[in-house]
């Protein structure tokens, strides 16, 4: 049975001819199956890198319309080269813009949102025997500015092409082979998940599990259009990110993020009155800067140490706004913390077992790590540890939960 199938591309599946071709030729084949692709793709290898650094070797902190103007230009030329390497084998591949398109997102230039696609063009093309090729990661504003959609923003692109074109399956390409139970390249006993849930794959992506966008998988639970991510380096069939309700198996841990870019600030003796959290953080998420984990230590003298987690790339201005915020609460001493990394488990089972924080702890403590922080949900852990314990931390949490055994307890 003929299915519409929307493929995104990752920049390492498109890092060179030679990868171009290999994905011209995984779509071949899907198209000689019988299906309606549409493909989506990020710019070649490091391209966006580069274009990141000259950006900032002329203006360390560049106009951001003009920012959007620049790093967009590196998935034009991969999408052109696609629709080559398609025509050559006699598929009829047309590359496309999201601005020809019509992908419209709102003006927060460098980290946009998608308000709306419009499948007209697409629709048309692919009842002609077309596969478009349209470039992931932008758009455009309602002033018809280009505007990005962040860091793995391709991502999104895809899953919001084949929410829009009612598509069968939106599958995400990548240079693994598919959502683990931990990062292979930390842990050689890390075991290859069949499928996941959309909750389980938000809670990971946010924690720091990079293999998909977490605003993609958002987006895809929002319209339950299941995500399959794949690798364009091997025949693995990957990762079904779906519906809970289709997945019969409900692992107590599913599987373990971390992340080690992230700082640690701390306000030390403000006073303990009603909204010193609000007058702490609200200039912090006035400036875009969005925070993590968040303790608070009350004192017997009335005033609290408050304490919470960011991007490091945020911490310069983060200080400034704090040490500003301290002085006017009349509070103490600003502490910054970047030797940090968080660690979390993620699991459905967690609603139904209990023990699981205290295992967690206990694994922890028997490798003599020691924790700082600490948040939970109803199905994550979460702690901020020393950095330099992170891989020793995941290594003893996957043992501890037997996570390279079958997952069906």
């Amino acid at each position: 049975m003929s299915k519409l199938i929307v493929k995104k591309f990752g920049g390492t599946s498109v890092a060179d001819s030679v990868r171009i071709e290999a994905v011209a030729d995984i779509v071949e084949q899907t198209v000689k199956e019988g299906n309606k692709v549409t493909v989506v793709l990020s710019a070649m290898g490091n391209n966006t890198d580069e274009l990141i650094k000259l950006a900032k070797e002329i203006n360390p902190e560049p106009d951001l319309r003009e920012y959007d103007a620049l790093v967009s230009t590196g998935e034009q030329v991969s999408v052109a080269l696609l629709a080559m390497a398609l025509l050559k084998r006699g598929i009829k591949g047309k590359s496309y813009t999201a601005y020809q398109l019509g992908i419209k997102t709102n003006s927060s230039h460098s980290r946009a949102r998608i308000l709306d696609v419009e499948v007209n063009k697409i629709t048309k093309e692919l009842a002609e025997g077309f596969v478009p090729v349209i470039t992931g990661f932008q758009g455009m504003n309602d002033r018809g500015d280009i505007t990005t959609l962040g860091r793995g923003g391709s991502d999104t692109t895809g899953v919001a092409l084949a929410v829009a074109l009612k598509a069968d399956e939106c599958q995400i390409y990548t240079d693994v082979d598919g959502v683990f139970t931990t990062d292979p390249r930390v842990y050689d006993k890390a075991k290859l998940l069949e499928n996941i849930s959309f909750e389980e794959m938000l809670e990971l992506s946010s924690m720091g599990a990079k293999v998909l966008q977490l605003r993609a998988v958002e987006y895809a639970s929002k319209f339950n259009m299941p995500i399959r991510v794949l690798s364009s380096f091997s025949e693995s069939k990957g990762t079904l990110v779906q519906e809970e309700n289709n997945i019969m198996e409900r692992p107590i841990v599913s599987g373990i993020s971390s992340i080690d870019t992230e700082a640690k600030l701390t306000v030390r003796g403000v006073p303990d009155i009603p909204g010193v959290a609000a007058k702490i953080l609200g200039p912090i998420s006035d400036a875009g800067i969005d925070v993590d984990v968040i303790v608070q230590n009350i004192g017997a003298d009335n005033t609290t140490d408050f304490t919470f987690t960011i991007d490091q790339s945020d911490l310069s201005r983060a200080e400034k706004i704090l040490q500003d915020t301290s002085s006017s609460l009349e509070g103490g001493q600003l502490e910054v913390d970047a030797d940090i990394a968080k660690i979390s488990i993620v699991g459905r089972g967690m609603r139904a077992n209990a023990g699981v924080a205290s295992k967690m702890f206990q694994a922890l403590a028997d490798n003599e790590i020691n924790i700082s922080m600490i948040t939970t949900s109803e199905i994550k852990i979460s702690v901020v540890i020393k950095k330099g314990e992170m891989k020793a931390a995941i290594k003893a949490l996957h043992d501890a939960f037997d996570l390279d055994k079958e997952l069906d307890s």
